[in-house]
């Protein structure tokens, strides 16, 4: 995320990506001001939104923050109106219609009940697209060159996870607005489990 102003940004390299066992959501944790400033080295640019869903964080800290709780609240209270949890598609549509107007640009990944893994881009006119993979922020360029040599429809969890680790690494290493460790999300039908580390090669080496 870059800024012309004192809005704290996330600077930012995210990705997504769909595997055989589930998803994995990936992001660096610098925020920045305007991109020049490192003013946070621990920003954990993930966050649970559903029982088998998250989304990253890309754009200005707060619209992204607002974003967010509004997204579970207004989950919250479609489940509890239907007796029944969102699908993807319908958490997905939630996140573009919420998002219209503010200044972020989330990845959404989830796992539908029956474990189909779902990832799709949201952007600021709420724009909703679905796609095997993606990456968003100043990083996503070299995130996303990554990610198209990397990745292959039958990855397993654990190597969706080091896809994902070597993208952002890759991006935190030309981007100086991305940096400073990685958070991993990793999203089955059974669970939502997001860990932060200093660097990504400790993912890479576990």
């Amino acid at each position: 995320m870059d800024a012309e102003d004192t809005v704290v940004k996330t600077g930012t390299t995210t990705v997504g990506l769909t595997t055989a066992d589930g998803v994995v959501l990936a992001a660096d944790r610098r925020a920045s001001l305007g991109g020049r400033f490192v003013s946070n080295k621990n920003a954990v640019k993930i966050e649970q939104v559903h029982p088998r869903a998250a989304v990253t964080m890309s754009g200005s800290v707060g619209g992204a923050q607002d974003f967010i709780r509004q997204l579970r609240v207004e989950a919250d209270l479609y489940e509890t109106r239907r007796g029944r949890e969102m699908s993807m598609d319908a958490l997905a549509r939630l996140a573009g219609n919420l998002l219209r107007g503010k200044p972020a640009s989330p990845l959404l990944g989830g796992v539908e009940r029956d474990g189909t893994p779902r990832v799709f881009s949201v952007d600021g006119a709420g724009g909703v697209l679905e796609d095997a993979y993606g990456a968003t922020g100043s990083g996503m360029t070299v995130a996303t060159g990554a990610l198209e040599r990397l990745y292959r429809e039958d990855l397993s969890l654990a190597e969706g996870v080091e896809v994902a680790a070597e993208a952002v690494a890759a991006a935190s290493e030309r981007d100086t607005a991305s940096g400073n460790g990685i958070t991993v999300a990793r999203l089955t039908a059974d669970s939502v489990d997001i860990e932060s580390y200093d660097d990504a090669n400790e993912v890479l080496q576990q």
